[in-house]
C-alpha cells in the first residue's frame, strides 16, 4: 500500500502493490466528529484502580503545570466565539494579529504571504488544449469597485488599560463607524472617514471624560496576510450566525448529524470556509466535509482492556489511547492523548483561581453539571500547543476519560470494508450532490438575516451563484512503451489493457531471485510463480524459476535466518510471502534488506495471491502482471515513459514523513530523475531531521547528491532543473521560499559557477489538500483540466491541475504554486510537463494527482519513518527500491 491510498491514483494490495501493514502514522490525523453529551445510563462496572494510587491533591506530586482544562473566569462554557468579529457587530471587539484564543486565529489562516509571480510574466495564462465551462465551489462578494479595507490606530486620553473600557468606547461609535474589526488599538474599517484624525468625546462609568482619538495609518493591500485574517473574522461572524456548532477549527451542523450505530459511529455534516482576495474579486470557498465520531468514551475503552487484559491493562490501555484526538462534550474541544496517569484520579484536587482547592468530581459537577460516575479512573494527559501556552493555557492539561469521546477511525475500523462503505455513502459526495449542499449552504446565508446583515455593514452580498471559470483540457498522452510501441491514453487516463501483449520500455529481466515462504503455502507460492511467469512472458520480460526457501512458521526470526540463508546467493531480488499485514514483521524484512544487504524486496501477502473463487485466472493474471510490472521497476526498468522533448532535464521529487516511533524527528525524501529524455533511472535520498533548518540543510545536501549521480552518468550537470516540493502547509510557503530555495540556489552556484546564470531553474510547491473543487456540469471534469484564472490568486504563479479519474465522489484538483523560476518555460509549458509526470508512477497505469517523483518521495519517507527508522543503504539509492 502507499500510505495515502487511492486518493492519489494510487492501488492498494488488491492492485497487488506490494504488502505494505496498515499503520497509523499517515499524512494527517483522524477526522473527529463531535456528539452531544454522554446521556445518563446506568453505571457500569467500576474501575477498579490499583492499590497504590492515592487520593491526594495534585499539587506536590512534582506537576506543578499539570491542571485540569478550565475557561478562564467569566467565559461562557458555550464553544468559544471569535472576539474580533463580535466588535464588527457590536460586541467587545477583538484583535487582527493579537486575537483572543477561540478566535479565528485558531483557524488555517495563512500568517504570510509572499509574491511569487515573477515580474516579468504578464500573463500566467496557458493557451494549449480545449476550452471547458466549469464551476467552482466559490462564491463572489459583491462589492462597489473601489471599496478598499482600511486601518486606523486608536489612542485614548487618560489612556485605558481595561480591555472591555476601551473596546465599548469603540462600540459607541458605531453609527459612524459602520462594521469595524478593533484588537484594543488597531482598528480595521471599510469606509474611510473624512478626516485623517477623527476624535470622540466619551465618558467613563464615574462621568470622567475620556478623549478617543482614530488616526489613519494606510490602505490595506488586499494580497496581504491581514487581509486574509480580517476577511476571514468578518466570514465567522456570519457563519455563527447559522447557528452551527464550532467544534475545533470548523462549524458543524449537529442537528443534521448522521447515526450509523452498527459500527457506533456518528457524522456531522460541517463546511470547510475561507475567503480571501483572487484574481479580481474576493470569493468565499466552501466545502462540504464531516466529522466522524466514535460513539465510545475514553472510560469505555479502559474498561474493555480491564476485562481483556486483568493483568497488563496499563499496558493495553496506553497502546490503545496513546497518540489519539479526543473530544470533550462538555465544550467541544479537541486534545491530543500524551499520556496517562494511573496515580492520579478525578477525586484529586486542584488549585482554584481564587485561590481554593476543588476536586475534578466537584468541577465538572458545579460547572457543567455532569456528574463523574467512577472517582477511581485515571486522568489523561494532554500536551497543550506552543502557541496555547503563549495563550496563557498551561503546558499539561489532565481531563477525565468519561468525559471524553474517542475521534476518528482505527485502523482495524479502516480495514473494515462495510463499516468504510457505510460511512462512505454520508462522505464520499457526487459532484451534483455536492453542488446541491453548497447552494443550499449559500441560500442558507442568504436567508439568514444576521449573516446578511453583518456583510451588509461591511459594505458586501454575497452573490447567489456559483462562480464560473474557463478551464482547459489538455490533450491525452501517449504512452511509450518497448520498440517504440505507443498508446493514447483514455478519458480515464488508464493504459492498463495495452499491457496484455507489449514489451516493456526497458527491462531488467529476473533471472537470479529467492522466494521465502511457510512451508504450508509452499503450493501457493508456486502457482503464483507460475502465474507471474505468464504475465511476464505477455510483457516481454524474463522471469526464471527462484529458488524457494520453505520456513517451518512464520515468526519473524525465522524469516531472519531465511533472509540471511538467501543474501548468501546474492540474488537480485527476494520475495517474502507472508500470511498477514503484521508490522513488525514487515519493519524486520524491510530492515534487513534495504539496511543490512541491500538488496531489493518484494512482500506479498498469502491472500493476494490466491486464487479467488470465480476469477481464479483473470485476477491473479492481474496481480501477477501488475508484480511483474512492480518488481521490473524496483531492479531499474522503466515499464513506459511519455514523451519528453526537454533535453538535459532533472525532475526531483521532495517530501517529508514523521517517524513513527520518535514524533521529534522526521524523514526528508528526495527523489530524482536522471535526464527524462535519455535515461528513465532515479536517484533517492532520506536523511533525518528534527527542525526546519536541518531540513533545509538536508535538501540542498541531497541535491547536490543528484547533480553529482546525474554528472555520473552524462558528463554533465543537468541543463533544466525543476522540484517539486510537496507537503508544504499554507503557513509554512515564506519559511520553504526563504530557506530552503535559497540553501538550494547556494548551492547551486557552488557546483555551476559561472555557469550557474544559464541554468534553468523551477520550484514549485505542489498542494493535494486543498477546498477548491471544479464540476463539468454534474460531473468531474476529466484528466488533464487545467484552470489557471479567475480563482487562482494574485500574487501567485499557480495554476489548478485534475489530472487524475475519479469513478466514486468529488476529484480535487492540485494547486501547483511556482515560487521560484528561471527556466524560461511559459506557463503553457510547465503546466504539460506537470501533467506529463503524473503518468510516470511505476505502481499504477494510470495517472496521479500528483507528479509521480512527489509519490516516490513519499513512499520513501513514509517506508524509513514508518518502517526502518534509519536511512537506508546508499547503494541502493539509484533504484527504486521502496515501491
Amino acid at each position: 500500500m502507499t500510505g495515502r491510498g487511492r486518493s492519489r491514483g494510487t492501488p492498494g494490495l488488491h492492485h497487488a502493490d506490494e504488502a505494505q501493514p496498515r499503520t497509523g502514522a499517515g499524512r494527517g490525523r483522524p477526522q473527529q466528529t463531535p456528539l452531544a453529551p454522554v446521556p445518563t445510563q446506568p453505571a457500569p462496572a467500576p474501575f477498579v484502580p490499583p492499590a497504590s494510587r492515592g487520593s491526594g491533591e495534585s499539587k506536590g506530586r512534582g506537576r506543578p503545570h499539570v491542571v485540569v482544562q478550565q475557561p478562564p473566569p467569566q467565559q461562557s462554557a458555550e464553544p468559544p466565539q471569535a472576539p474580533a468579529s463580535r466588535g464588527g457587530n457590536g460586541g467587545n471587539g477583538g484583535g487582527v494579529g493579537k486575537v483572543d484564543r477561540g478566535s479565528v486565529r485558531a483557524r488555517n489562516i495563512i500568517t504570510d504571504i509572499i509574491q511569487t509571480k515573477p515580474q516579468n510574466i504578464q500573463s500566467k495564462k496557458g493557451t494549449s488544449g480545449q476550452p471547458v465551462a466549469l464551476l467552482t465551489n466559490h462564491f463572489r462578494l459583491l462589492k462597489q469597485p473601489n471599496w478598499q479595507l482600511y486601518q486606523y490606530r486608536v489612542d485614548f486620553s487618560p489612556q485605558i488599560e481595561l480591555r472591555g473600557l476601551r473596546n465599548r468606547l469603540i462600540y459607541e461609535q458605531k453609527p459612524t463607524l459602520g462594521g469595524y474589526l478593533f484588537d484594543g488599538t488597531m482598528l480595521f474599517l471599510s469606509v474611510k472617514l473624512p478626516n485623517e484624525v477623527t476624535e470622540f468625546m466619551s465618558k467613563n462609568r464615574e462621568g470622567e471624560p475620556i478623549q478617543t482619538t482614530v488616526k489613519y495609518i494606510n490602505p490595506i493591500d488586499m494580497t496581504a496576510a491581514v487581509s486574509v485574517q480580517i476577511l476571514n473574522l468578518i466570514l465567522r461572524r456570519s457563519m455563527e450566525a447559522l447557528k452551527l456548532q464550532l467544534v475545533g477549527r470548523n462549524f458543524f451542523d449537529a442537528v443534521a448529524k448522521v447515526d450509523i450505530p452498527q459500527h457506533q459511529l456518528q457524522l456531522w455534516p460541517g463546511y470547510l470556509t475561507s475567503i480571501r482576495q483572487h484574481e479580481n474579486d474576493i470569493m468565499l470557498c466552501a466545502e462540504v466535509t464531516n466529522k466522524v465520531m466514535r460513539t465510545e468514551t475514553l472510560y469505555d475503552i479502559l474498561q474493555n482492556c480491564v476485562q481483556n487484559e486483568r493483568s497488563n491493562f496499563q499496558i493495553a490501555y496506553e497502546t490503545a489511547v496513546l497518540g489519539m484526538t479526543v473530544l470533550t462534550a462538555y465544550n467541544n474541544k479537541t486534545y491530543r492523548i500524551d499520556g496517562i496517569d494511573f496515580k492520579m484520579s478525578p477525586k484529586e484536587t486542584f488549585d482554584t483561581r481564587d485561590g481554593g482547592k476543588i476536586s475534578f468530581v466537584q468541577y465538572y459537577k458545579d460547572k457543567y453539571h455532569l456528574s463523574i460516575r467512577d472517582a477511581n479512573q485515571p486522568l489523561l494527559v494532554s500536551k497543550s500547543k506552543e502557541r496555547d501556552r503563549r495563550g496563557g493555557e498551561p503546558e499539561l492539561i489532565l481531563l477525565v476519560p468519561e468525559l471524553c469521546r474517542a475521534t476518528g477511525l482505527t485502523d482495524n475500523m479502516r480495514g473494515d470494508h462495510r463499516l468504510m462503505s457505510a460511512v462512505a455513502v454520508y462522505t464520499r459526495l457526487a459532484p451534483k450532490a455536492r453542488i446541491d449542499r453548497l447552494n443550499a449552504f449559500n441560500q442558507r446565508l442568504q436567508n439568514t438575516a444576521e449573516s446578511t446583515l453583518n456583510l451588509k455593514e461591511w459594505n458586501f452580498t454575497l452573490d447567489k451563484n456559483m462562480v464560473q471559470v474557463n478551464g482547459r483540457q489538455l490533450a491525452n498522452e501517449k504512452i511509450v512503451f518497448g520498440n517504440n510501441k505507443t498508446a493514447v491514453t483514455n478519458h480515464e487516463a488508464d493504459w492498463s489493457r495495452e499491457f496484455r501483449n507489449i514489451s516493456m520500455y526497458t527491462s531488467q529481466h529476473l533471472k537470479n531471485w529467492v522466494v521465502i515462504v511457510p512451508q504450508r503455502k509452499r503450493r501457493e507460492a508456486e502457482d503464483f510463480i507460475g502465474i507471474l511467469q505468464r504475465a511476464g512472458s505477455g510483457m516481454r520480460y524474463e522471469v526464471v524459476k527462484p529458488q524457494i526457501i520453505d520456513i517451518p512458521d512464520d515468526r519473524g526470526q525465522t524469516y531472519s535466518n531465511a533472509l540471511d540463508q538467501a543474501f548468501r546467493g546474492d540474488p537480485q531480488l527476494v520475495m517474502c510471502i507472508v500470511l498477514n499485514n503484521n508490522g513488525d514483521k514487515y519493519s524486520l524484512i524491510k530492515k534487513k534488506c534495504c539496511v543490512e544487504r541491500a538488496i531489493p524486496s518484494q512482500v506479498m501477502v498469502v491472500k493476494t495471491i490466491t486464487p479467488k473463487q470465480g476469477k481464479e485466472l483473470g485476477s491473479l493474471m492481474s496481480v501477477g502482471t501488475k508484480v511483474a510490472i512492480q518488481i521490473n521497476s524496483k531492479l531499474g526498468g522503466a515499464p513506459w515513459m511519455v514523451e519528453m522533448p526537454i533535453p538535459g532535464l532533472m525532475v526531483v521529487g521532495f517530501d517529508v514523513c514523521h517517524d513513527a516511533k520518535d514524533k521529534s524527528k522526521s524523514y526528508g525524501a528526495l527523489v530524482a530523475s536522471m535526464d527524462m529524455k535519455k535515461a528513465q533511472n532515479y536517484f533517492s535520498a532520506v536523511t533525518p531531521h528534527k527542525n526546519g533548518e536541518e531540513l533545509s540543510n538536508q535538501l540542498a545536501l541531497n541535491i547536490v547528491k543528484a547533480l553529482m549521480c546525474f554528472k555520473g552518468q552524462h558528463n554533465a550537470l543537468p541543463e533544466r532543473i525543476v522540484i517539486y516540493r510537496d507537503g508544504v502547509g499554507e503557513g509554512q510557503t515564506n519559511y520553504v521560499f526563504e530557506h530552503e530555495v535559497k540553501n538550494i540556489l547556494s548551492k547551486l552556484n557552488e557546483h555551476y559557477g559561472s555557469a550557474a546564470k544559464e541554468l534553468k531553474f523551477s520550484f514549485i510547491v505542489v498542494s493535494k489538500r486543498i477546498n477548491t473543487r471544479f464540476f463539468k456540469g454534474g460531473i468531474n471534469p476529466n484528466p488533464g483540466t487545467v484552470v489557471d484564472d479567475i480563482v487562482t490568486l494574485p500574487e501567485r504563479f499557480d495554476f489548478f491541475l485534475n489530472s487524475q479519474y475519479v469513478r466514486n465522489g468529488t476529484v480535487s484538483p492540485t494547486n501547483y504554486n511556482v515560487l521560484y523560476d528561471t527556466s524560461g518555460l511559459s506557463p503553457d509549458r510547465l503546466q504539460i510537463l506537470s501533467y506529463k509526470m503524473t503518468h510516470l508512477y511505476y505502481n499504477w497505469s494510470g495517472t496521479l494527482a500528483v507528479p509521480a517523483v512527489c509519490q516516490y518521495a513519499h513512499k520513501l519517507a513514509f517506508l524509513v519513518g514508518n518502517f526502518i527508522h534509519q536511512s537506508p543503504s546508499n547503494i541502493l539509492e539509484k533504484q527504486l527500491y521502496f515501491l
